[in-house]
Parts: structure tokens; C-alpha cells; sequence
């Protein structure tokens, strides 16, 4: 997977960032466009341009970190299409909801890394069908 940041590093609302890479032998590639940044709360992108996707299409995603306690909540949430037709829709149709909660899971465990670096302790949980992360200051 190959991925480049703009100026901005995807920090501040109208940065962009290129993912691509090759998967089963075809190229796939996304532009996402940061969308909403609230630091430290909240931050949302989404795709541009025309994704080069195998499961899903456009998507939204993004975080909100509120407190709760002595710490804090992570929710991570992303919104899909299903591409337009023929094979790949059927594809999505199966595997979309697998593809949404691998990103979403890969979301929760970079973001519990970069708390863990940063010298504090954590409680990943899962409740409801919603993966949360608790960051406890110490």
C-alpha cells in the first residue's frame, strides 16, 4: 500500500491523501479529502475524485473522542456506497459490511498505538456491535 500526504499531512480540513496499491492483481487507488477537524474531538474525510475500489465506493469516515470520566471515548464510524454495478456490487453486497469493520478495527488499533507511545494506558472494548477505545490518563 503506498500512501502520500499533501502539504498538510491530512491535518487540516482540504488536505488530501493518495492510497494505492495492488490487490489479487488490479490496481486500486482512493483520494480522500479531509472534510471536518475539531482537535482533539473530531476529524472526518471522505473520497474524491472516482475511488478505484474492489467492495465499496465513496465512503465517509471518521472519529469522535469525548470524555468520559478520568478518560476518554473513541468512537470511530464510516458510511458507504456499494460501487454502481454489475460483479463488484455483488461483492459489496457480501463483503461491504467485513470491508467497513476492518477499517473501522484498524481505525481503533492506530489510535490506541499512538496513545500507547505516548506513555498512557488503555481499555479497548467491544460493546454493542461498536468498537470503542478508552484512553485513561495516568
Amino acid at each position: 500500500m503506498r500512501i502520500e500526504f499533501d502539504e498538510d499531512h491530512g491535518q487540516a480540513v482540504g488536505s488530501r491523501i493518495r492510497l494505492g496499491g495492488q490487490v489479487l492483481g488490479m490496481n486500486l487507488s482512493v483520494e480522500e479529502v479531509v472534510v471536518e477537524r475539531t482537535p482533539p474531538q473530531r476529524k472526518s474525510w471522505e473520497t474524491g475524485g472516482s475511488p478505484r475500489l474492489l467492495v465499496i465506493g465513496h465512503y465517509r469516515m471518521g472519529c469522535n473522542i469525548a470524555h468520559r470520566g478520568e478518560g476518554s471515548l473513541l468512537c470511530v464510524f464510516i458510511v458507504y456506497a456499494l460501487l454502481p454495478s454489475g460483479l463488484t456490487r455483488c461483492l459489496g453486497w457480501i463483503f461491504g459490511g467485513f470491508c467497513a469493520r476492518g477499517c473501522v478495527g484498524q481505525m481503533v488499533f492506530d489510535t490506541v498505538r499512538h496513545f500507547e507511545q505516548s506513555n498512557s494506558s488503555q481499555v479497548v472494548e467491544m460493546q454493542d456491535g461498536q468498537r470503542r477505545a478508552l484512553h485513561r490518563s495516568e
